[in-house]
């Protein structure tokens, strides 16, 4: 081999190498790294191995109300099914990643959003670092659970950060229009995504349920639009909503894109409050913001219950603080877990040994203060404390029971485990367990007089009762005559005086009930809505 072909000959063999080390690294199924590498930090603690991904198709779309046309997602259809279509994986070959806020970067696939709102929410965000540190730590016990749901779907890691709009991360929010959880889940969305409601749990506070229905929501609402933003829309305003703000655009000749539907303001600002927060996610230290560590391992394990437990007792067993407890298993409405109905609680990874261990200990002993008891017949607070042996005081702070309500029959109540009353709940009660009340309506006889043309409905619209009633109280035909001055009685509510309905005053014109703007949502309805 003469010198040339030599020197040609140790050219080659390091292009084959090259090409050998983008070939291994280009297996890799990572997401982009950030543009940004953040400085390298200990590894995390040893975890259980996750299985890796599989496929997830998503039913075909569902009907949106108007012709909305075509709307062009980049995804393929296959058999009626569609699977959800994300930007192409970017090559990061074997590094490890160190903690789940450069997780997540890893996984942004969502285009960006680029206008005034989201510099204007970036700048409301960057001047709380109060406020976005108690956000982020209170994020603390759910983010890896979230995001490893999100790369088992293929979805973008972005909407990992979406609770942080919605709720503040906080699984215990209430919303004034009665969303509840971190996702925000409205008692009928949440049903349609079977989340159970009843007297014991509400699962869209629930930690695992309210993520996988969430994020069902999601790649139904991508499945439908072909596009996150419209997507994220949806999921604050509704895909009826969305359906036709994009029908109108269409017929206008208008984009049919997010920043160019006309919409409520605060679905305007929905995007832009999560593309703000993904940016400062996304680079910190530009924003002045400084994220707690979270490390890239799981916060809790999954635990298996056999028997009814007390809230307080299983906390006690678990070696951790009451309120610590809660934030893992916030679903829970009274001060028992129904093995029935919940089988699995939720506790920190290294306490779950340690509740095992304390359970197995006590195996002999009982573990829960309370059972359920069904009312035979619609009775008082004070008949029903009276037979399940409690005070009614008690009965009523623990089941939620107004003053001056009646128990409906049927209902299902929390009661001292004693006695007769000393089993387990039946996976019935658990599942279906509803408190039903009716008004303890205490009645006065007063007496009126009828006026020249009054007539057994005019007279009782005058003093809000029916005219049946005011027939048989006064043992008349349902269409008798009245005559002036004829004195008749009638029984109004105790706390309602003569004096305070006028004798000539008109019937209350009948109101119709407000419509909200957002109650076209087929499933779930507004901002903090779902």
């Amino acid at each position: 081999m003469n010198m040339t072909a030599l020197a040609s000959a140790r050219l080659v063999r390091p292009s084959w190498a090259l090409l050998l080390a983008a070939f291994i690294s280009g297996c890799a199924t990572s997401v982009p790294t950030p543009e940004t590498p953040m400085e390298r930090l200990p590894a995390a603690e040893a975890a259980p191995t996750t299985p890796a991904p599989t496929a997830l198709t998503v039913p075909a779309p569902f009907p949106i109300t108007g012709p909305v046309g075509p709307l062009t997602p980049a995804v393929t259809e296959k058999n009626g099914e569609r699977p959800v279509a994300l930007k192409p994986h970017a090559i990061l070959g074997l590094q490890e990643q160190i903690d789940i806020w450069e997780r997540i970067r890893r996984g942004f696939a969502m285009p960006d959003l680029d206008n005034d709102l989201v510099r204007s929410r970036e700048q409301w965000y960057a001047s709380r670092p109060d406020y976005m540190l108690r956000m982020t730590e209170r994020s603390r016990p759910y983010l890896f659970h979230i995001v490893e749901e999100l790369e088992r779907r293929k979805m973008p890691t972005e909407l990992a950060l979406l609770p942080f709009i919605e709720s503040a991360f906080n699984p215990q929010a209430v919303s004034s229009a009665k969303a509840a959880g971190m996702w925000q889940f409205m008692p009928a969305t949440g049903k349609y995504f079977d989340l159970k409601q009843n007297l014991f749990r509400d699962e869209r506070r629930d930690v695992l349920e309210s993520t996988r229905a969430a994020l069902d929501y999601l790649q139904k609402l991508y499945t439908m639009f072909g596009d996150w933003h419209l997507a994220l829309a949806a999921y604050n305003w509704g895909e009826g909503s969305v359906g036709r703000a994009l029908a109108r655009n269409k017929a206008q000749g208008l984009p049919l894109t997010y920043s160019d539907l006309r919409m409520p303001n605060e679905t305007r600002f929905y995007v832009p409050k999560l593309q703000a927060v993904k940016n400062i996610v996304a680079q910190p230290e530009a924003f002045k913001t400084e994220l707690p560590l979270i490390q890239n391992h799981p916060y809790f394990k999954s635990v298996a219950i056999e028997r009814d437990i007390d809230v307080a007792i299983a906390a006690k067993l678990a070696n951790v603080s009451l309120d610590n407890f809660k934030a893992l298993n916030p679903a829970m409405n009274r001060p028992v877990i129904l093995a029935a109905g919940t089988p699995h609680i939720l506790l920190p990874w290294d306490n779950a040994t340690v509740f095992q261990n304390n359970l197995q200990a006590h195996s002999e002993r009982r573990l829960s203060s309370w059972t359920a008891w069904q009312a035979p017949r619609t009775m008082p607070a004070e008949e029903v404390a009276k037979q399940v042996g409690m005070s009614v005081e008690q009965l009523r702070s623990v089941n939620g029971i107004p003053a001056r309500m009646l128990v409906k029959a049927g209902s299902t109540l929390l009661v001292p485990r004693q006695g007769k009353l000393d089993n387990d709940v039946t996976e019935h009660l658990a599942d279906n367990g509803q408190l039903l009340l009716a008004p303890e309506l205490v009645l006065r006889k007063i007496t009126v007089k009828a006026h020249q043309g009054d007539t057994l409905m005019r007279l009782a619209s005058r003093h809000g009762v029916s005219a049946t009633n005011v027939a048989d109280w006064n043992r008349l035909k349902p269409n008798a005559t009245l005559f002036n001055g004829q004195t008749l009685s009638i029984y109004v509510p105790a706390k309602a005086s003569r004096k305070s309905v006028p004798q000539r005053s008109k019937a209350p014109a009948k109101t119709a009930a407000r419509s909200d703007k957002r109650s076209n949502r087929p499933a779930a309805q507004t901002a903090t809505q779902r």
